[in-house]
């Protein structure tokens, strides 16, 4: 594949998980979100991986950044560039896209409905994990305060999944939607 086919694929792919990012800004139930959807997506289509690891994460930042400091201001004292909790999401993101390694280099409906399972299952642990850890949590650091961490959460991994399948679905069918229906993008993707 010549530089500028790749391109073209590179740029859609990336435009894509920024529009996925953005559509955080839309009022949304609770963990109704993109971002394991973004990662998977990511992981599936680009062939550098390092890309499909740090497109992801720079969408996410960039739109917590809005978040943060535009629609959530009132939170916090002065400008929010990273907050402690966000790291969780990060690392689990980057979970999420080496499992997207690992399941969709070959692409099929059973592999995405496996990894993007997987995806919510592996967020809601680790995230739950880094609330639990927070200096702000308000559970016990014991094996009990833990499980009551998880416990709480699991109204939100309904959600959390719900969110992951929608967006995976509109995601991957909009990129096949394209490639299917743009003649350049087509021979881009050969």
């Amino acid at each position: 594949m010549n530089n500028k086919k790749l391109d073209l694929k590179y740029g859609v792919v990336a435009l894509m998980i920024f529009v996925a990012a953005l559509s955080r800004l839309l009022p949304h139930p609770p963990n109704f979100t993109p971002v394991a959807g973004m990662a998977l997506f990511g992981a599936a289509y680009f062939n550098k991986r390092w890309l499909a690891i740090v497109i992801p994460l720079i969408a996410l930042w960039c739109c917590n950044l809005i978040l943060d400091n535009v629609f959530n201001a009132q939170y916090y004292d002065g400008f929010v560039w990273f907050s402690a909790i966000t790291l969780w999401v990060y690392v689990s993101i980057a979970i999420v896209a080496v499992v997207g390694f690992l399941f969709l280099r070959k692409r099929s409906v059973g592999r995405i409905a496996v990894a993007t399972l997987s995806a919510s299952i592996l967020f809601f642990l680790i995230t739950n994990f880094g609330s639990w850890m927070s200096a702000m949590s308000v559970y016990p650091k014991t094996f009990s305060g833990l499980m009551a961490c998880y416990a709480a959460g699991i109204p939100f991994f309904w959600k959390t999944m719900a969110g992951d399948f929608f967006y995976v679905a509109v995601l991957f069918g909009t990129y096949e939607w394209v490639k299917q229906s743009v003649p350049s993008f087509r021979t881009a993707n050969a």
